[in-house]
Formats: structure tokens, C-alpha cells, sequence
């Protein structure tokens, strides 16, 4: 079962890691080992949580990689789900 509309997991990781913490994004970009662009494209929602970058997440913060991509899962399918109909797919089936 779909979630209804998923946070994005940057938002997520903004407002239960890095803001609890006092972290500025330049200095959580320093601890993940990733740049303040690549950082901030993630918690704008503008990129993904790769893996890579999920383990990265499952280190500094003690959770799990699979959370992360978990999360990023949800949200990618919800917003393919949100254009279902505008997609031209001829159903096939064996009989």
C-alpha cells in the first residue's frame, strides 16, 4: 500500500537529523564527506538519497541504509503514481 504523499527523505533528513542537531548544512555536508551542493540538492528535494549516500546517512546518524532508500522508494513511486494516466502503456497478458 502507497503512503499518501511521502515526504521527500531530504526533508526528512532536515527536520529529524540535522536541525535537532544544530547542524549548518556545510557542516553536515563536511561530517557525510559530500559537498554543500550535493547536500543541499537532497534536503531542497531537488535530488535523490542515493545509495551511497544512504549508507553515508546510516553511518553519521546510526539508522539504517535500507530506511533511507525505503523512503526514497515511497516518494519516487507516489509521484510516478500522481501521472498513471498521462502514461500511453497497452496492458499485455497471457492467456
Amino acid at each position: 500500500m502507497l503512503m499518501h504523499n511521502p515526504p521527500h527523505p531530504g526533508e526528512v533528513l532536515k527536520e529529524l537529523c540535522i536541525e535537532p542537531l544544530g547542524l549548518t548544512v556545510t557542516d553536515a555536508a563536511k561530517a557525510l564527506g559530500v559537498s554543500r551542493k550535493t547536500l543541499s540538492a537532497i534536503l531542497n528535494g531537488k535530488s535523490g538519497i542515493s545509495p551511497e549516500m544512504a549508507v553515508r546517512l546510516s553511518i553519521a546518524f546510526n539508522t539504517s541504509s535500507e530506511s533511507w532508500l525505503n523512503q526514497q522508494t515511497q516518494y519516487d513511486l507516489w509521484q510516478a503514481e500522481q501521472h498513471r494516466k498521462k502514461l500511453h502503456v497497452q496492458q499485455l497478458s497471457t492467456v
